[in-house]
C-alpha cells in the first residue's frame, strides 16, 4: 500500500494521522538555545505559552533532508511506493528538504513522489488526509498522485488574528503598524493564493473576523470537507463550528490548532478555516 508523509506544519490532528497511517516529520521551534521538535518535544498550547511569557522570541525552522530520509528508509521496509506532502515552497524549504531527503534514501527501489501542495496549515492537511484515504482504497502511487492533483486547485484557506505584534517583532511590519492596528482593533484577513500568503482584507472587531470567516465558508454551494483551526480560544471556535453546521455537518468538520510556524507571526488568537470544495 501507498504509505503518506507530511509534516507538522499540516496540522493535521494525532487521532486523524494515527487513523490513516501519516507520518509526520516535526518543524523546529526554538527558544534562544533551546530548540524543540513540534508536536514531540514541545506541544502547541505550551508553545502559545511561551510565545506570550517568554522574552525570547521563537524561531522555527525546517526538519534537515536527513529527518525526511529517515522517515523514509522506515517506511520503505513496508512499500515501494511514498507519497510526501509539503507546504508551498514558497513558504521556506521543507519542499526542498523532503525532496534532498528523498535523494539519500537507501532502499533505490522504492518510488517516492514529493507534492507541493500550495497551501499550507489545515489547507496542506485536506489534501494529506485525501492522499491517506485514496491510499487507504488500494489505489497505486500514480493514482493517489493523480488524486492529489485534482483536490489541489479546490483547497482554500482563511486566516485572521487580531495583532500585528508578533509580524513587528518578526520584522515584517514596523512599530508604528502594529500599535495603528491594535488601536483600530482592527483583524487582518490572509489567504492562500498561487502558494504565497496574500492579504484578502480587514475587518473592524473579531466578531466581523469570524463573520467573515463564516461567510467565506457559506460562498461555497458543495463543500467535501472543512477545518476549523485556532490557537488559544476553543471556545471561539467551537461557536464557529455549531455555526457552520447548518452549511456542514460539523461533527465532520476536522479541528486543530495551527502550528507554531504560522502562529509564531500572527500570535495566539489566531482562527483559520480550511474548505475543499466538492466536485459537481
Amino acid at each position: 500500500m501507498v504509505k503518506v508523509v507530511t509534516d507538522s506544519v499540516a496540522d493535521i490532528p494525532a487521532p486523524t494521522a494515527q487513523e490513516l497511517g501519516i507520518a509526520v516529520v516535526p518543524a523546529y521551534v526554538r527558544f534562544g538555545s533551546e530548540e524543540y521538535r513540534d508536536g514531540i518535544d514541545l506541544s502547541t498550547d505550551e508553545f502559545y505559552r511561551r510565545l506570550v511569557g517568554d522574552s525570547n522570541f521563537p524561531a522555527t525552522s525546517t526538519p534537515s533532508p536527513a529527518a525526511f530520509a529517515e522517515v523514509y528508509d522506515k517506511l520503505a521496509e513496508e512499500t515501494n511506493e511514498i507519497i510526501s506532502v509539503h507546504p508551498s515552497a514558497k513558504f521556506g524549504a521543507l519542499y526542498d528538504a523532503a525532496l534532498l531527503g528523498r535523494d539519500t534514501v537507501k532502499k533505490r527501489s522504492c518510488r517516492i513522489e514529493v507534492i507541493d501542495t500550495l497551501a499550507g496549515i489545515m489547507g496542506q492537511g485536506l489534501i494529506v488526509i485525501a492522499a491517506a484515504q485514496s491510499a487507504q482504497t488500494g489505489a497505486s502511487l500514480d493514482e493517489v498522485v493523480e488524486a492529489v492533483r485534482r483536490v489541489i486547485p479546490r483547497v482554500h484557506v482563511r486566516i485572521t488574528f487580531d495583532t500585528l505584534e508578533y509580524l513587528r517583532r518578526g520584522g515584517r511590519v514596523g512599530k508604528a503598524q502594529a500599535l495603528l492596528g491594535s488601536l483600530l482593533k482592527i483583524n487582518s484577513i490572509l489567504g492562500i493564493k498561487d502558494g504565497e500568503a496574500y492579504p484578502f482584507g480587514k475587518v473592524r472587531g473579531r466578531a466581523k473576523a469570524i463573520d467573515y470567516l463564516y461567510d467565506f465558508v457559506a460562498s461555497f454551494s458543495l463543500i467535501s470537507s472543512l477545518a476549523v483551526e485556532h490557537a488559544t480560544t476553543p471556545d471561539e471556535a467551537e461557536m464557529l463550528i455549531n455555526r457552520l453546521d447548518s452549511l456542514f455537518p460539523k461533527e465532520r468538520i476536522y479541528r486543530s490548532k495551527v502550528s507554531p510556524v504560522v502562529g509564531a507571526h500572527v500570535g495566539p488568537h489566531v482562527i483559520a478555516v480550511s474548505v475543499l470544495e466538492g466536485e459537481y
